[in-house]
Parts: C-alpha cells; sequence; structure tokens
C-alpha cells in the first residue's frame, strides 16, 4: 500500500504529510475547501504533496489519515469511508473544542468515530505524539534512539497495515489492542507526550512480547 491521503492540513497533517512524502508514499491532502485553493499552501507546507477533493482523496488512496480538529468528526462522510483503513490521530480537548458528551463518558474517542463511521476500519494512532516530533523524531529501523508508536485497533488486518506505515515513517509500532486500548495512551496518561522505546512502551502498556510488531 503506497497511497495516503490526509484528511486535514493544520500541523499535524502537513506532518505526516511530509514524512510520508520522504517515506516514498503517494500523498493527497483534503480539507473542507476547494483542492484549487489548497495547491498553493501545499506547494509551500508539504512541496509533492496532491491537493485533492475528499471524495478523491479518499477514492484513490490505500490509507486515509484523519488529521482534522476533533470537534469536526461529523463533517466527514461515513459512506466514502466503508471498508477503508483510517488512522484517526484526533484528539479530545475540551478546552479548545468545547465540551462535548458523547466524549465524556468512559469510551475512548476512536471508539465514538468508529459508532459514526460505521463500515469503516479504523485504528487509532499518531496522536500520542507532537507535530513536530513526527518528523524530528522519525529514526530508521534498529536505530537506538528511535520511538514507539502505539497502534490500537478492531480490525486486524488493518492494524497490521497501519503497523507497517507506522515503521516506514520511521517508529517502532506497538499493538496495543482493541480501539478501547487507545485509552491507555490518550491525554492526560503516562504515554501521551512521552518519548518512549518500545520495550518502555510494551511495560507501560503492560504487554507481553507477541503484541509487539
Amino acid at each position: 500500500m503506497h497511497k495516503v491521503a490526509i484528511l486535514g492540513a493544520g500541523r499535524v497533517g502537513t506532518a505526516l504529510a511530509r514524512r510520508a512524502l520522504s517515506a516514498g508514499y503517494e500523498v493527497r491532502v483534503a480539507t473542507s475547501r476547494p483542492a484549487a485553493d489548497n495547491a498553493f499552501m501545499l506547494q509551500i507546507v508539504a512541496p509533492g504533496a496532491i491537493a485533492a477533493g475528499a471524495e478523491e482523496a479518499i477514492a484513490e488512496s490505500d490509507i486515509i489519515v484523519l488529521a482534522l480538529p476533533l470537534s469536526k468528526y461529523r463533517t466527514l462522510k461515513p459512506e466514502l469511508l466503508q471498508g477503508k483503513i483510517v488512522v484517526d490521530t484526533m484528539n479530545y480537548w475540551a478546552p479548545t473544542d468545547g465540551t462535548l458528551a458523547e466524549f465524556e463518558g468512559a469510551a475512548s474517542s476512536s471508539e465514538v468515530v468508529q459508532r459514526f463511521l460505521k463500515g469503516t476500519r479504523l485504528v487509532r494512532s499518531f496522536n500520542h505524539m507532537g507535530y513536530h516530533e513526527i518528523e524530528d523524531a522519525a529514526r530508521p529501523q534498529g536505530h537506538a534512539e528511535r520511538r514507539a508508536m502505539a497502534v490500537a485497533g478492531d480490525d486486524p488486518e488493518a492494524n497490521l497495515v497501519v503497523a507497517a506505515f507506522v515503521d516506514r515513517l520511521g517508529f517502532d509500532p506497538v499493538l496495543s489492542g482493541g480501539l478501547a486500548s487507545s485509552r491507555l495512551f490518550a491525554g492526560g496518561t503516562p504515554i501521551f507526550g512521552a518519548a518512549m522505546t518500545r520495550g518502555e512502551m510494551e511495560e507501560n502498556l503492560g504487554l507481553s512480547s507477541e503484541n509487539l510488531v
């Protein structure tokens, strides 16, 4: 799989676009604005990325990355994402998003998003690292300073695809379990914002070695 669509062109979205381009992926970026309005901006912040409408970007890509504010998730069209492997990078921040009742319960934010995006193969990752670190902290396989990246999802095959994507972008993927386990690396947890190796993340998640990729 070598085609990636990124929905959202904020700091996280453009950082992921640049990393994916560096890793050899074909990258399309879509926002709520017309593609023509994004083309010039992408030439500056993510040279090589293709400006596209959401429908085109989704249809033409193997992996879809949600890099928009979580408060905007209901602007997505579930029918376009049916059967697609979708990476949820979004975090719930009540001070900036406002209090959203659906995210105030016990379920992880990704479980709430999955309920809305029925039929989507949703995987949670890239949410616990700062946007600048997505580029600055990337390292090749085997590097002593290579950091770990948690991956959670209910579709085992989709988890492996996203794990391979994480690996190619420069991080050691760690499978934490189903979407419910993404609460273990949400905001306010020891993993969120921390620089951890694979072994350190395994220990913090309470995983055995067979959970690691």
